[in-house]
């Protein structure tokens, strides 16, 4: 029976480890802090915790094990992660930016990338002082809105449903990341998985029979 893993990817702004039962958001500082002397496998695109990370002798970096049919040179590990979570369907990870990738039979067809919400509502704050305003979750992408934050916050949203519909089809649609579960009420039979990218880890260890 394979023992339970501390599975890690190390996002752009956070710190994520799964356990086997739940996934643990930390800051860098305190991830390192708390897992310094354990056993771990990860993934990482923040690539300035290099040298700190490399130097915790417990810790492994997996991403060479990582590989689905179809991924071109310069594509992050977590997407790739991602991908091999499912065979079928499109994957939105909704981070710092959002990744919205298409795999069909177990292969990567393509995809593309967005600002996420963050930094789009960034974007409208160095436009005016006027544009500085919080995100309205609740805003109706059915009707035009007539506020300033309703208008922002509907450009922002219907953009990203737009170009996911457009691409959609009869797919199903998968979301991962801070803002996943959010997004995905936006969408008919969405699922949200916070564990998608562990997933995909733990397939990928699993194809090499990893005994680490």
């Amino acid at each position: 029976m394979m023992h339970k893993r501390l599975l890690a990817d190390i996002g752009n702004t956070h710190f994520h480890v799964f356990n086997g039962e739940h996934v643990e958001h930390l800051l860098y500082e305190d991830a390192i802090s708390k897992y310094a002397t354990q056993e771990l496998l990860y993934i990482s695109v923040k690539h300035e915790l290099g040298e700190t990370i490399e130097a915790l002798k417990k810790w492994k970096n997996i991403s060479s094990s990582l590989y689905i049919p179809g991924q071109y040179d310069t594509m992050g590990v977590d997407r790739k992660a991602l991908c091999l979570s499912g065979k079928e369907g499109i994957f939105v990870d909704a981070g710092s930016a959002i990744t919205v990738d298409v795999v069909e039979k177990g292969r990567y067809v393509g995809g593309f990338i967005l600002p996420g919400i963050k930094a789009s509502l960034e974007s409208y704050r160095c436009i005016s002082s006027v544009l500085d305003i919080d995100l309205d979750e609740g805003v109706n992408l059915d009707s035009l809105p007539r506020t300033t934050k309703e208008q922002i916050s509907y450009g922002i949203i219907a953009s990203i449903k737009a170009l996911i519909d457009k691409h959609s089809k009869t797919k199903k649609l998968y979301f991962t990341g801070g803002d996943g579960k959010f997004l995905s009420t936006f969408f008919e039979n969405a699922i949200y998985d916070e564990t998608l990218v562990f997933q995909g880890m733990q397939k990928a260890l699993t194809n090499e029979s990893y005994q680490g």
